[in-house]
């Protein structure tokens, strides 16, 4: 069954503007009668029927209300320095299916790609649909928010909002140290929030993750293997979702 974030309820009654009016008209060519599931922005969830379609507009009623609860029962938010290509896509993906709460681009030293404020904000725009179709598509009842790119003193203010901050480090893995992330989890209780930050593809330079450990960053290694950037994001979701859903 189809699933929609849907921004205007009214009571038990859905209404569907834009995009998703005309995927549900032309591309999936539903009628009334037809099915879907309709969330809200407070992330209630509904089986619900269309009742109206109109030129602009397609009006559901809820049959039932859905209680199930499919988000990561801690607040993850993924913190990417800038790759190259589309590797940002597949880790804001991959990412939301896996149950990533928010995606922070930042610039950091390494990053190659350089973006004006005209190009981050179309490029935003894209990432943001990314996580809507992605949390669309693996059920879940919140979109992923994205920022747009952030500096490395922007990404501390946000910072300070956190339970937990972590930053990955190659250099840790290849020194053998594979206890702090493990020991980051075991102090976790379900609703904290955890901060991780991924270099780009050269990595973080050691000034970088200097200065993230002073200002209370750990500093974890994910692993014998060196990961690419667009794959640690997935590790560490997948990580998270081990320790706090299938190990309880």
């Amino acid at each position: 069954m189809q699933r929609y974030f849907v921004n205007h309820r009214e009571n038990d009654h859905f209404f569907i503007t834009g995009d998703d009016y005309h995927h549900i008209t032309r591309v999936m060519r539903m009628n009334v009668g037809d099915e879907i599931i309709c969330v809200d922005p407070d992330g209630k969830a509904a089986q619900c029927k269309l009742v109206n379609i109109t030129s602009e507009v397609v009006e559901l009623e809820v049959v039932q209300w859905i209680e199930k609860n499919v988000e990561l029962p801690v607040d993850v938010t993924i913190v990417s320095g800038l790759p190259k290509g589309d590797k940002l896509e597949w880790i804001i993906q991959k990412g939301t299916e896996l149950g990533a709460h928010r995606f922070i681009p930042f610039m950091s030293a390494r990053s190659i790609v350089k973006l004006d404020e005209k190009k981050a904000n179309k490029k935003k725009d894209r990432w943001q649909k990314i996580a809507k179709e992605a949390a669309e598509q693996s059920h879940r009842i919140i979109v992923p928010h994205v920022y747009g790119p952030q500096s490395l003193q922007q990404l501390l203010e946000i910072s300070k909002n956190y339970d937990y901050k972590c930053v990955a480090y190659e250099e840790s893995s290849k020194q053998g140290e594979s206890s702090a992330f493990h020991q980051v989890l075991k102090g976790m209780s379900r609703g904290d929030s955890l901060l991780f930050i991924f270099g780009p593809e050269g990595g973080l330079t050691e000034k970088e993750i200097t200065f993230l450990k002073d200002e209370g960053f750990i500093s974890c290694g994910l692993g014998p293997r060196i990961l690419r950037t667009e794959t640690a994001p997935s590790y560490v979701l997948s990580a998270v979702s081990y320790h706090f859903e299938l190990m309880e």
